[in-house]
């Protein structure tokens, strides 16, 4: 099993930034990905990041692309998600997924690759 806990989400204004955070504890030497997603009212959850396997292969929504940052600190067993430049649109309930094994077929875009899953922490971007 492995846990996770979300922390940094809140308010801010338009074009500012926020780091997101999520802490993992339990089984964490079997976490192969670690991702971002979100999910705004009345929309389906998307993903955001993903940060891979030991040589730390990132992918990022096109929505996202050049504004944030996924990184990941081994010794904290930390997953980070920087974003800057952030716009009303990226309002959500973030989340944070680790999925245990590579699986060559999945795209880690998909909510159904992950096994497990934070509470998501809220971010609130105003004008």
């Amino acid at each position: 099993q492995v846990q996770l806990v979300e922390s940094g989400g809140g308010l801010v204004q338009a074009g500012g930034s926020l780091r997101l955070s999520c802490a993992a504890s339990g089984r964490t030497f079997s976490m192969y990905a670690m991702a971002w997603f979100r999910q705004a009212p009345g929309k389906e959850q998307e993903f955001v990041a993903v940060l891979r396997g030991s040589a730390g292969v990132t992918d990022y929504a096109n929505s996202v692309k050049g504004r944030f940052t996924i990184s990941r600190d081994n010794a904290k067993n930390t997953v980070y998600l920087q974003m800057n430049s952030l716009k009303l649109e990226d309002t959500a309930v973030y989340f944070c997924a680790v999925a245990e094994y590579m699986t060559y077929s999945y795209t880690w875009r998909d909510p159904s690759d992950y096994d497990y899953w934070g509470q998501g922490t809220q971010v609130t971007v105003s004008s």
